[in-house]
């Protein structure tokens, strides 16, 4: 298209003629070049540059509505890589490298060392040992009789149920119900695998068609909210703490006494110290879901390097540390995730940037057998976390973190000091 009749567009917009949302309509559907017109729309209206968000390598013309509405371009952000990180687990075997993507100076560094440190000794033991995401529909009746009359008819036909499932989608498969009673409302948490997908979708669709058949075949019980919010998703929860949700991971490792001093610079003892005293101790008294120093650091950026939805970091990185010195002095120390929910097709895994991150930890796409790279990945993904608390617990027990962070830059740079 002309640029003059770009520019002719953009200025009908800024003037209110055309509504952001109706450009794609104007252009023919091209969502790259309504991406186009509405950024330069945007630098009329608000009389600034947007050049550095114009340019981008992705094709809306595959994202619109997938994954994006009303495009204006695309945001960078620094990725890294720490590693090799040695994993043995029922899916991840072997060395891996992880993707980092973040804004934070020493994160990387940190979480490198931890792999460092962790590899010397042997590597991590990784093992999912429960997947199945949730959807928890609410409905309302008029008393608990009828109440409990939905909560126990669920159960009875729970296989029709699940054969309504597996019909519409294959790789979305029911594995139980989970009624709660409120007076009369009944919240049914419905756990599925979805096999490399993260399922939020699957799951959704799925409850509808349950909304459908139970309304039909129960018409004292009527659907309130197709998300009761007991699934629990994208909110800290008691619930996804103690259940799970997606893929509960663990992650354990035991280092050598001579490779936490020599590494890590601090001894067992002093971790398992700094563990006890902070993780637990502080955490009980702030009432946190889960006693850790810092997933959600690590978590947060493997999501935004993979592709990941970014607004469940909130639950998955919920979970627990624990540390203790073996009986042969050296320090075992682990890590529990029970709310990771990942996956490694759909969403944000299209994106050409995240496939290549996804390629780089070996997990891009479907696995063989189906759901075998979404649980890979989880290992790696608890895995990193391990290297990143012992890394973070050993800086703390060294009294090395703000020392740390002078030297890789930007607490330094903000308070005047030169690293």
């Amino acid at each position: 298209m002309d640029k003059d009749v770009v520019e002719s567009i953009a200025k009908g917009v800024a003037d209110g003629k055309l509504k952001f949302h109706e450009i794609e309509e104007k252009v023919g559907k091209d969502a790259n070049l309504a991406a186009k017109i509405r950024c330069r729309a945007l630098e009329i209206l608000r009389g600034i540059s947007l050049s550095n968000i114009a340019n981008h390598i992705l094709d809306f013309n595959r994202l619109i509505t997938l994954n994006i509405e009303n495009p204006i371009g695309a945001i960078q952000l620094p990725i890294g890589i720490a590693g090799p990180l040695k994993v043995s687990g029922s899916y991840a075997n072997g060395d891996f490298y992880i993707p980092l993507c973040t804004t934070e100076g020493a994160l990387v560094a940190s979480v490198n060392r931890g792999c460092a440190a962790i590899t010397s000794s042997g590597g991590a033991h990784s093992k999912v040992i429960k997947d199945g995401i949730t959807r928890a529909p609410l409905f309302r009746t008029s008393s608990v009789e009828e109440a409990q009359t939905l909560a126990t008819w669920v159960q009875e036909n729970f296989s029709e149920l699940a054969e309504t499932v597996s019909k519409a989608d294959a790789h979305c498969r029911l594995q139980k119900i989970d009624p709660y009673i409120v007076g009369n409302n009944v919240f049914l948490r419905f756990s599925f695998s979805t096999d490399d997908a993260m399922g939020m979708n699957m799951a959704t669709i799925a409850c509808d068609e349950f909304r459908k058949i139970i309304e039909n075949k129960l018409p004292f019980a009527k659907c309130v909210s197709l998300s009761g919010n007991l699934c629990v998703d994208k909110k800290p929860s008691a619930m996804n703490l103690i259940q799970g949700r997606g893929k509960t991971v663990i992650s354990e490792a035991a280092l050598r006494r001579s490779i936490v001093k020599k590494t890590l610079k601090t001894t067992p003892e002093g971790i398992v110290e700094v563990n006890w005293r902070k993780n637990y101790v502080g955490s009980a008294l702030a009432g946190s879901y889960g006693f850790n120093a810092h997933f959600a650091n690590i978590v947060a950026a493997i999501f935004l390097a993979t592709g990941q939805d970014a607004a469940q970091i909130v639950e998955s990185s919920m979970g627990f540390t624990t540390a203790e010195v073996l009986e042969n002095s050296d320090l075992y120390i682990s890590v529990t995730l029970p709310s990771l929910e990942v996956g490694t097709v759909g969403g944000g895994t299209r994106l050409p940037t995240q496939q290549e991150a996804l390629k780089i930890l070996d997990c891009q796409g479907s696995g063989n057998p189906p759901g075998a790279n979404a649980k890979k990945f989880a290992e790696i993904i608890a895995a990193a976390v391990l290297a990143g608390e012992l890394s973070l617990l050993s800086a703390l027990s060294a009294q090395q973190l703000a020392e740390a962070h002078v030297k890789l830059g930007r607490a330094g740079v903000r308070s005047g000091l030169k690293p």
